[in-house]
C-alpha cells in the first residue's frame, strides 16, 4: 500500500500520528510505502523549510518496527515547485503552498499506479484496507464529499484531504496537468482542492465515513481533524489537531485513539531526547 503526505518540517507530529493509526489499526500483512513530499520555500516564510532527513529516518525506523519492509521516503520537490508555481496566483493560498504539492504526483519518476494521498491531520479509526481496496480502475480518484462544501458549493464537491489516486488514469486524462494550469492562471478559493475538482473527468464518490470532518462514529474509517464550526456557546470555528492532545481531549473527549497517542508521545519524547543529547 502506498501512502502520500506533504508538508514542511512541522508535519512530523501529523505524519507520525497518522502513520501509527494506520499501522495499529490495519490487519493486512503487506508492507507500506509512506512518501512525504516536501520543499524549501523559506523565502515565503521562515518556517517553510523541508522536513529533515533525520525526521524521515526516525519515521522509517518506527515504521519498520511493524514490518521490516515498511519504508518512509522523502521527496524534495523544491525545483518542481519553483518551475511550476513560483509567483502563481495561489502561492499565498488559504492553507499553505505545501497543499499544492500533491499536484506534482504525475511528474515524480517511479511513482506507483495507486496512491492514497492523506492530509496529516487524519487518524484511522478502522482498517485502511476498507478504503485502499476500492477499485478505482475506471476512475481518476476516489474521494468523499466535503462536509460543508456539499451544502454550500455543490452536492458532489469533494474534500481533497483523502484522495485515492489512480496515477495511471490521471496521466492518461491529464487531470493534474489541467489542475496545475488552473493554479498558475486563476486565483481559486480553495486552491488545490478547487483545481482538482474542476479538472476531474471521472471520480468515485465515497461515503462520508471515509473522510469524517466533523464527527467520529463507530463506523468512521477516517477522522479528519479539519477546521469545523461550533454553535455553542456562540458560533465559532475551531481547528484542533490530533497531536494537540489537551485541546483535542477537552473539545472532543475522544478515547478511541488513546493507544495510538500514547505511542506517539513515547516516540516523540524519545526523538526530542536524542536530538538534545
Amino acid at each position: 500500500m502506498n501512502i502520500l503526505f506533504s508538508g514542511n518540517d512541522r508535519v512530523f507530529d501529523g505524519v507520525l500520528t497518522c502513520m501509527l493509526s494506520i499501522l495499529k489499526r490495519t490487519e493486512v500483512k503487506e508492507p507500506f510505502s509512506f512518501y512525504v513530499m516536501t520543499m524549501d520555500v523559506s523565502h515565503l516564510k521562515p518556517e517553510y523549510v523541508p522536513i529533515s532527513e533525520a525526521r524521515i529516518s526516525y519515521l522509517d525506523m518506527i515504521a519498520k518496527r511493524y514490518h521490516e519492509q515498511n519504508r518512509v521516503i522523502r521527496l524534495d520537490v523544491t525545483e518542481l515547485y519553483q518551475q511550476e508555481f513560483a509567483n502563481s496566483p495561489n502561492e499565498q493560498c488559504y492553507c499553505s503552498p505545501y497543499t499544492l504539492l500533491r499536484l506534482f504526483l504525475d511528474m515524480i519518476p517511479d511513482i506507483p499506479d495507486k496512491m492514497l494521498y492523506l492530509d496529516v491531520d487524519i487518524m484511522f479509526n478502522r482498517d485502511i484496507a476498507l478504503l485502499y481496496n476500492h477499485d478505482v480502475t475506471e476512475y481518476e480518484y476516489a474521494a468523499a464529499r466535503d462536509h460543508y462544501g456539499k451544502y454550500l458549493l455543490n452536492p458532489n464537491y469533494i474534500n481533497a484531504g483523502v484522495l485515492l489516486f489512480n496515477v495511471k488514469k490521471i496521466k492518461e486524462t491529464g487531470l493534474l496537468v489541467k489542475a496545475r494550469k488552473l493554479i498558475k492562471t486563476k486565483k481559486l478559493m480553495f486552491a488545490d482542492q478547487d483545481a482538482i475538482y474542476k479538472s476531474t473527468t471521472k471520480k468515485l464518490m465515497l461515503p462520508q465515513y471515509f473522510n469524517d470532518q466533523k464527527f467520529l462514529h463507530k463506523h468512521t474509517v477516517v477522522r479528519h481533524f479539519s477546521k469545523r464550526l461550533f454553535y455553542f456557546p456562540y458560533p465559532h470555528t475551531e481547528n484542533v489537531k490530533q497531536w494537540q492532545l489537551s485541546r483535542m481531549y477537552r473539545l472532543f473527549g475522544y478515547t478511541q485513539f488513546d493507544d495510538i497517542l500514547y505511542e506517539y508521545l513515547y516516540w516523540k519524547g524519545k526523538y526530542e531526547h536524542e536530538m538534545e543529547s
